[in-house]
Protein backbone atom coordinates (compact mmCIF):
# COMPACT_ATOMS: atom_id res chain seq x y z
CA UNK A 1 0.00 0.00 0.00
CA UNK A 2 2.75 2.46 0.97
CA UNK A 3 4.61 1.54 -2.22
CA UNK A 4 2.29 3.96 -4.04
CA UNK A 5 3.92 6.83 -2.18
CA UNK A 6 6.81 6.49 -4.63
CA UNK A 7 4.56 8.20 -7.20
CA UNK A 8 4.90 11.39 -5.15
CA UNK A 9 8.70 11.43 -5.16
CA UNK A 10 8.62 14.72 -7.07
CA UNK A 11 7.16 16.29 -3.91
CA UNK A 12 9.49 14.57 -1.47
CA UNK A 13 12.61 13.01 -2.99
CA UNK A 14 13.28 10.18 -0.46
CA UNK A 15 9.93 8.59 -1.37
CA UNK A 16 11.59 7.31 -4.55
CA UNK A 17 13.28 4.67 -2.36
CA UNK A 18 9.94 2.91 -2.08
CA UNK A 19 10.31 1.91 -5.73
CA UNK A 20 13.08 -0.47 -4.67
CA UNK A 21 12.00 -3.95 -3.66
CA UNK A 22 15.02 -4.37 -1.39
CA UNK A 23 14.09 -1.25 0.61
CA UNK A 24 10.47 -2.29 1.03
CA UNK A 25 11.52 -5.82 2.03
CA UNK A 26 13.77 -4.48 4.77
CA UNK A 27 11.03 -2.09 5.90
CA UNK A 28 8.58 -4.99 5.86
CA UNK A 29 10.85 -7.10 8.04
CA UNK A 30 11.37 -4.22 10.46
CA UNK A 31 7.68 -3.41 10.61
CA UNK A 32 6.73 -7.04 11.28
CA UNK A 33 9.40 -7.24 13.98
CA UNK A 34 8.03 -4.15 15.73
CA UNK A 35 4.42 -5.30 15.40
CA UNK A 36 5.38 -8.68 16.82
CA UNK A 37 7.12 -7.13 19.83
CA UNK A 38 4.17 -4.79 20.43
CA UNK A 39 1.34 -7.34 20.27
CA UNK A 40 3.08 -10.43 21.70
CA UNK A 41 3.07 -9.41 25.40
CA UNK A 42 -0.59 -8.38 25.20
CA UNK A 43 -1.68 -11.56 23.40
CA UNK A 44 0.32 -13.80 25.73
CA UNK A 45 -1.28 -12.08 28.73
CA UNK A 46 -4.73 -12.53 27.18
CA UNK A 47 -4.07 -16.23 26.50
CA UNK A 48 -3.08 -16.69 30.15
CA UNK A 49 -6.16 -14.88 31.38
CA UNK A 50 -8.40 -17.01 29.17
CA UNK A 51 -6.43 -20.13 30.19
CA UNK A 52 -5.49 -20.91 26.59
CA UNK A 53 -2.68 -23.11 27.83
CA UNK A 54 -1.23 -26.24 26.26
CA UNK A 55 -2.58 -29.44 27.80
CA UNK A 56 -0.81 -32.79 27.89
CA UNK A 57 -2.33 -36.12 28.81
CA UNK A 58 -0.34 -38.74 30.68
CA UNK A 59 -0.98 -41.41 28.06
CA UNK A 60 0.52 -39.24 25.34
CA UNK A 61 3.61 -37.87 27.04
CA UNK A 62 5.46 -41.07 27.77
CA UNK A 63 8.44 -40.49 30.07
CA UNK A 64 9.48 -37.13 28.62
CA UNK A 65 9.18 -35.27 31.89
CA UNK A 66 10.19 -32.01 30.23
CA UNK A 67 6.71 -31.79 28.73
CA UNK A 68 5.11 -31.37 32.10
CA UNK A 69 7.12 -28.19 32.58
CA UNK A 70 5.34 -26.82 29.50
CA UNK A 71 1.85 -27.62 30.71
CA UNK A 72 -0.46 -24.58 30.64
CA UNK A 73 2.02 -22.54 28.57
CA UNK A 74 -0.12 -20.28 26.33
CA UNK A 75 -0.57 -21.53 22.78
CA UNK A 76 -2.16 -20.07 19.62
CA UNK A 77 0.98 -17.95 19.34
CA UNK A 78 0.78 -18.36 15.59
CA UNK A 79 -1.59 -15.38 15.73
CA UNK A 80 1.40 -13.18 16.61
CA UNK A 81 3.19 -14.23 13.43
CA UNK A 82 0.04 -13.97 11.31
CA UNK A 83 -0.91 -10.45 12.43
CA UNK A 84 2.65 -9.18 12.00
CA UNK A 85 3.08 -10.75 8.54
CA UNK A 86 -0.34 -9.71 7.26
CA UNK A 87 -0.14 -6.10 8.42
CA UNK A 88 3.43 -5.60 7.27
CA UNK A 89 2.77 -7.15 3.86
CA UNK A 90 -0.31 -5.00 3.29
CA UNK A 91 1.72 -1.92 4.17
CA UNK A 92 4.84 -2.51 2.09
CA UNK A 93 4.08 -4.95 -0.77
CA UNK A 94 2.75 -3.67 -4.07
CA UNK A 95 -0.52 -5.62 -4.41
CA UNK A 96 -0.59 -8.20 -7.19
CA UNK A 97 -1.84 -11.72 -7.82
CA UNK A 98 1.17 -13.40 -6.17
CA UNK A 99 0.84 -11.44 -2.93
CA UNK A 100 -2.93 -11.89 -2.83
CA UNK A 101 -2.76 -15.68 -3.23
CA UNK A 102 -0.03 -16.08 -0.62
CA UNK A 103 -2.01 -14.06 1.94
CA UNK A 104 -5.23 -15.90 1.05
CA UNK A 105 -3.70 -19.34 1.66
CA UNK A 106 -2.02 -18.08 4.83
CA UNK A 107 -5.29 -16.65 6.17
CA UNK A 108 -7.43 -19.72 5.41
CA UNK A 109 -4.98 -22.10 7.08
CA UNK A 110 -4.53 -19.77 10.05
CA UNK A 111 -8.30 -19.95 10.61
CA UNK A 112 -8.17 -23.76 10.32
CA UNK A 113 -5.27 -23.98 12.75
CA UNK A 114 -6.94 -21.60 15.19
CA UNK A 115 -10.11 -23.70 15.16
CA UNK A 116 -8.05 -26.82 15.80
CA UNK A 117 -6.28 -25.21 18.78
CA UNK A 118 -9.54 -23.78 20.11
CA UNK A 119 -11.21 -27.20 20.20
CA UNK A 120 -8.18 -28.75 21.89
CA UNK A 121 -7.78 -26.08 24.54
CA UNK A 122 -11.23 -24.67 25.27
CA UNK A 123 -13.34 -27.77 24.62
CA UNK A 124 -10.65 -30.19 25.86
CA UNK A 125 -10.95 -32.17 22.62
CA UNK A 126 -7.43 -33.53 22.34
CA UNK A 127 -7.87 -34.47 18.67
CA UNK A 128 -9.03 -30.98 17.63
CA UNK A 129 -10.76 -30.79 14.27
CA UNK A 130 -11.34 -34.05 12.45
CA UNK A 131 -8.96 -35.16 9.73
CA UNK A 132 -11.75 -34.67 7.20
CA UNK A 133 -12.34 -31.08 8.28
CA UNK A 134 -8.61 -30.36 8.10
CA UNK A 135 -8.52 -31.83 4.59
CA UNK A 136 -11.52 -29.66 3.70
CA UNK A 137 -9.75 -26.47 4.83
CA UNK A 138 -6.55 -27.39 2.99
CA UNK A 139 -8.52 -28.34 -0.12
CA UNK A 140 -10.42 -25.04 -0.02
CA UNK A 141 -7.18 -23.06 0.19
CA UNK A 142 -5.60 -25.04 -2.67
CA UNK A 143 -8.61 -25.03 -5.00
CA UNK A 144 -9.36 -21.33 -4.67
CA UNK A 145 -5.69 -20.33 -4.90
CA UNK A 146 -5.14 -22.40 -8.05
CA UNK A 147 -8.39 -21.19 -9.62
CA UNK A 148 -7.30 -17.57 -9.12
CA UNK A 149 -3.81 -18.25 -10.46
CA UNK A 150 -5.16 -19.99 -13.57
CA UNK A 151 -7.73 -17.22 -14.16
CA UNK A 152 -5.49 -14.19 -13.79
CA UNK A 153 -3.56 -13.25 -16.97
CA UNK A 154 -0.42 -12.40 -15.02
CA UNK A 155 -0.12 -15.92 -13.60
CA UNK A 156 -2.16 -18.21 -15.88
CA UNK A 157 0.75 -19.35 -18.05
CA UNK A 158 3.59 -19.10 -15.54
CA UNK A 159 1.97 -21.18 -12.82
CA UNK A 160 1.77 -24.15 -15.19
CA UNK A 161 5.55 -24.38 -15.59
CA UNK A 162 7.44 -26.96 -13.57
CA UNK A 163 11.06 -26.14 -12.78
CA UNK A 164 13.50 -28.34 -10.91
CA UNK A 165 17.04 -27.62 -9.68
CA UNK A 166 20.03 -28.08 -12.01
CA UNK A 167 18.00 -27.58 -15.22
CA UNK A 168 18.22 -24.41 -17.32
CA UNK A 169 14.66 -24.59 -18.61
CA UNK A 170 11.30 -25.78 -17.38
CA UNK A 171 11.05 -29.57 -17.22
CA UNK A 172 7.37 -29.31 -18.13
CA UNK A 173 6.23 -26.15 -19.86
CA UNK A 174 2.49 -26.63 -19.50
CA UNK A 175 1.26 -28.77 -16.61
CA UNK A 176 -2.35 -29.98 -16.87
CA UNK A 177 -4.47 -28.29 -14.23
CA UNK A 178 -5.30 -31.53 -12.41
CA UNK A 179 -1.64 -32.48 -11.98
CA UNK A 180 -0.79 -28.97 -10.83
CA UNK A 181 -3.64 -29.18 -8.32
CA UNK A 182 -2.31 -32.47 -6.94
CA UNK A 183 1.25 -31.14 -6.64
CA UNK A 184 0.31 -27.88 -4.93
CA UNK A 185 -2.03 -29.73 -2.59
CA UNK A 186 0.69 -32.22 -1.63
CA UNK A 187 3.15 -29.41 -0.94
CA UNK A 188 0.67 -27.43 1.16
CA UNK A 189 -0.46 -30.46 3.15
CA UNK A 190 3.00 -31.99 3.37
CA UNK A 191 4.77 -28.93 4.72
CA UNK A 192 1.85 -27.97 6.96
CA UNK A 193 2.11 -31.34 8.66
CA UNK A 194 5.93 -31.31 8.60
CA UNK A 195 6.17 -27.96 10.41
CA UNK A 196 3.46 -29.15 12.80
CA UNK A 197 5.59 -32.19 13.66
CA UNK A 198 8.70 -30.04 14.04
CA UNK A 199 6.93 -27.74 16.50
CA UNK A 200 7.71 -29.92 19.52
CA UNK A 201 10.58 -28.07 21.22
CA UNK A 202 11.02 -24.45 22.22
CA UNK A 203 12.12 -22.39 19.22
CA UNK A 204 12.70 -25.37 16.93
CA UNK A 205 10.04 -24.84 14.25
CA UNK A 206 10.20 -21.06 14.11
CA UNK A 207 14.01 -21.07 14.01
CA UNK A 208 14.03 -23.44 11.04
CA UNK A 209 11.30 -21.39 9.36
CA UNK A 210 13.56 -18.35 9.58
CA UNK A 211 16.28 -19.92 7.42
CA UNK A 212 13.70 -21.11 4.87
CA UNK A 213 12.11 -17.65 4.68
CA UNK A 214 15.52 -16.02 4.17
CA UNK A 215 16.40 -18.29 1.26
CA UNK A 216 12.98 -17.88 -0.34
CA UNK A 217 13.29 -14.10 -0.05
CA UNK A 218 16.47 -14.31 -2.13
CA UNK A 219 14.88 -16.69 -4.61
CA UNK A 220 11.75 -14.57 -4.99
CA UNK A 221 13.88 -11.48 -5.60
CA UNK A 222 15.90 -13.33 -8.25
CA UNK A 223 12.82 -14.78 -9.95
CA UNK A 224 11.22 -11.33 -10.17
CA UNK A 225 14.30 -9.63 -11.64
CA UNK A 226 14.76 -10.20 -15.38
CA UNK A 227 18.53 -9.59 -15.33
CA UNK A 228 19.30 -11.77 -12.32
CA UNK A 229 17.03 -14.60 -13.48
CA UNK A 230 18.62 -14.51 -16.94
CA UNK A 231 22.10 -14.61 -15.41
CA UNK A 232 21.23 -17.51 -13.09
CA UNK A 233 19.24 -19.33 -15.80
CA UNK A 234 16.17 -19.60 -13.62
CA UNK A 235 12.54 -18.79 -14.39
CA UNK A 236 11.62 -15.12 -14.69
CA UNK A 237 8.16 -14.50 -13.24
CA UNK A 238 6.99 -10.87 -13.63
CA UNK A 239 5.72 -9.42 -10.36
CA UNK A 240 6.70 -12.37 -8.19
CA UNK A 241 9.48 -10.30 -6.67
CA UNK A 242 6.84 -8.81 -4.36
CA UNK A 243 6.94 -12.10 -2.48
CA UNK A 244 10.32 -10.89 -1.23
CA UNK A 245 8.36 -8.44 0.91
CA UNK A 246 6.16 -11.30 2.19
CA UNK A 247 9.27 -13.31 3.08
CA UNK A 248 10.83 -10.25 4.70
CA UNK A 249 7.72 -9.76 6.82
CA UNK A 250 7.83 -13.45 7.72
CA UNK A 251 11.45 -13.12 8.82
CA UNK A 252 10.66 -10.15 11.06
CA UNK A 253 7.57 -11.83 12.53
CA UNK A 254 9.45 -15.07 13.24
CA UNK A 255 12.26 -13.14 14.94
CA UNK A 256 9.76 -11.43 17.22
CA UNK A 257 7.99 -14.72 17.96
CA UNK A 258 11.29 -16.51 18.64
CA UNK A 259 12.02 -13.93 21.35
CA UNK A 260 9.09 -15.32 23.32
CA UNK A 261 9.24 -18.91 22.05
CA UNK A 262 12.90 -19.51 22.94
CA UNK A 263 13.61 -21.82 25.86
CA UNK A 264 11.86 -21.68 28.27
CA UNK A 265 8.97 -20.79 25.97
CA UNK A 266 6.43 -18.20 27.07
CA UNK A 267 4.11 -19.12 24.20
CA UNK A 268 3.71 -21.88 21.58
CA UNK A 269 2.65 -21.29 17.99
CA UNK A 270 0.23 -24.23 17.99
CA UNK A 271 -1.55 -25.40 14.86
CA UNK A 272 -2.55 -21.76 14.35
CA UNK A 273 1.02 -21.15 13.29
CA UNK A 274 2.37 -24.45 12.01
CA UNK A 275 -0.45 -25.32 9.58
CA UNK A 276 -0.47 -21.81 8.10
CA UNK A 277 3.30 -21.41 7.82
CA UNK A 278 3.57 -24.72 5.96
CA UNK A 279 0.84 -23.70 3.55
CA UNK A 280 2.36 -20.26 2.96
CA UNK A 281 5.81 -21.65 2.24
CA UNK A 282 4.39 -24.44 0.08
CA UNK A 283 2.34 -22.18 -2.19
CA UNK A 284 5.15 -19.61 -2.50
CA UNK A 285 7.51 -22.37 -3.62
CA UNK A 286 5.28 -23.01 -6.64
CA UNK A 287 4.77 -19.36 -7.45
CA UNK A 288 8.52 -18.69 -7.66
CA UNK A 289 9.10 -22.02 -9.44
CA UNK A 290 11.14 -23.61 -6.67
CA UNK A 291 8.94 -26.46 -5.34
CA UNK A 292 11.64 -29.13 -5.45
CA UNK A 293 14.17 -26.74 -3.95
CA UNK A 294 11.86 -26.40 -0.94
CA UNK A 295 12.48 -30.08 -0.20
CA UNK A 296 16.18 -29.22 0.12
CA UNK A 297 15.84 -25.88 1.90
CA UNK A 298 13.24 -27.29 4.30
CA UNK A 299 15.35 -30.38 4.93
CA UNK A 300 14.72 -30.39 8.68
CA UNK A 301 10.95 -30.37 8.11
CA UNK A 302 11.30 -33.22 5.61
CA UNK A 303 13.51 -35.13 8.05
CA UNK A 304 10.96 -34.76 10.85
CA UNK A 305 8.09 -35.97 8.63
CA UNK A 306 10.09 -38.91 7.29
CA UNK A 307 11.03 -40.00 10.82
CA UNK A 308 7.33 -40.33 11.69
CA UNK A 309 6.58 -42.20 8.45
CA UNK A 310 9.49 -44.60 9.09
CA UNK A 311 8.48 -45.09 12.72
CA UNK A 312 4.85 -45.86 11.93
CA UNK A 313 5.77 -48.02 8.92
CA UNK A 314 8.31 -50.03 10.88
CA UNK A 315 5.91 -50.59 13.77
CA UNK A 316 3.07 -51.78 11.53
CA UNK A 317 5.35 -54.02 9.44
CA UNK A 318 7.01 -55.73 12.40
CA UNK A 319 3.69 -56.22 14.17
CA UNK A 320 2.24 -57.88 11.08
CA UNK A 321 5.41 -59.91 10.41
CA UNK A 322 6.49 -60.88 13.93
CA UNK A 323 3.35 -60.29 15.98
CA UNK A 324 5.07 -57.58 18.00
CA UNK A 325 5.52 -53.98 16.90
CA UNK A 326 9.09 -52.65 16.97
CA UNK A 327 10.26 -49.08 16.64
CA UNK A 328 13.02 -47.74 14.42
CA UNK A 329 13.61 -44.64 16.57
CA UNK A 330 13.43 -44.39 20.34
CA UNK A 331 10.66 -41.84 19.76
CA UNK A 332 9.32 -39.90 16.81
CA UNK A 333 9.46 -37.18 15.53
CA UNK A 334 13.21 -37.46 15.41
CA UNK A 335 13.96 -34.54 17.75
CA UNK A 336 12.46 -36.62 20.57
CA UNK A 337 14.76 -39.51 19.61
CA UNK A 338 17.77 -37.38 20.50
CA UNK A 339 16.13 -36.30 23.74
CA UNK A 340 15.74 -39.98 24.61
CA UNK A 341 19.48 -40.33 23.99
CA UNK A 342 20.05 -37.76 26.71
CA UNK A 343 20.56 -34.58 24.71
CA UNK A 344 19.31 -31.45 26.51
CA UNK A 345 16.46 -29.66 24.73
CA UNK A 346 18.59 -26.59 24.00
CA UNK A 347 21.28 -28.72 22.34
CA UNK A 348 18.76 -30.50 20.12
CA UNK A 349 17.28 -27.17 19.02
CA UNK A 350 20.64 -25.52 18.31
CA UNK A 351 21.92 -28.49 16.33
CA UNK A 352 18.75 -28.66 14.28
CA UNK A 353 19.13 -24.94 13.58
CA UNK A 354 22.63 -25.68 12.29
CA UNK A 355 21.22 -28.43 10.08
CA UNK A 356 18.51 -26.07 8.83
CA UNK A 357 21.10 -23.45 7.92
CA UNK A 358 23.11 -26.11 6.08
CA UNK A 359 20.05 -27.23 4.12
CA UNK A 360 19.24 -23.59 3.35
CA UNK A 361 22.72 -22.95 1.95
CA UNK A 362 22.55 -26.17 -0.09
CA UNK A 363 19.24 -25.07 -1.56
CA UNK A 364 20.61 -21.61 -2.30
CA UNK A 365 23.57 -23.16 -4.12
CA UNK A 366 21.21 -24.80 -6.61
CA UNK A 367 20.58 -21.35 -8.10
CA UNK A 368 24.08 -21.33 -9.54
CA UNK A 369 24.43 -25.00 -10.45
CA UNK A 370 22.67 -25.36 -13.78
Amino acid sequence: MLSYLADYAHYFGPLRLLRYLSVRSVLGAGTALIIGFVIAPWLIARFRTLKFGQQYDDDRTGDLAHRFDKKNTPTMGGLIIFIAVFMSTVLWAAPNIWVFVSLFVYTVLTVAGWRDDYLKIVHRNRDGISSWEKIAWQSLATLVALAILLWHPMSAAKIRELWVPFFKTAVIGHLPWWLLLVLIYLWIVGFSNAINLTDGLDGLAVGCTLSVALVFAIMAYAAGNIRISDYLLISYVPGVGELTVVCGALIGACMAFLWYNSHPAEVFMGDTGSLALGGLIGVMAFMIHQPVTLVIVGGVFVMEALSVIIQVGTFKYTRRRYGEGRRFFLMAPIHHHFQKLGWPESKVVLRFWVLSLGFALAGLATLKIR
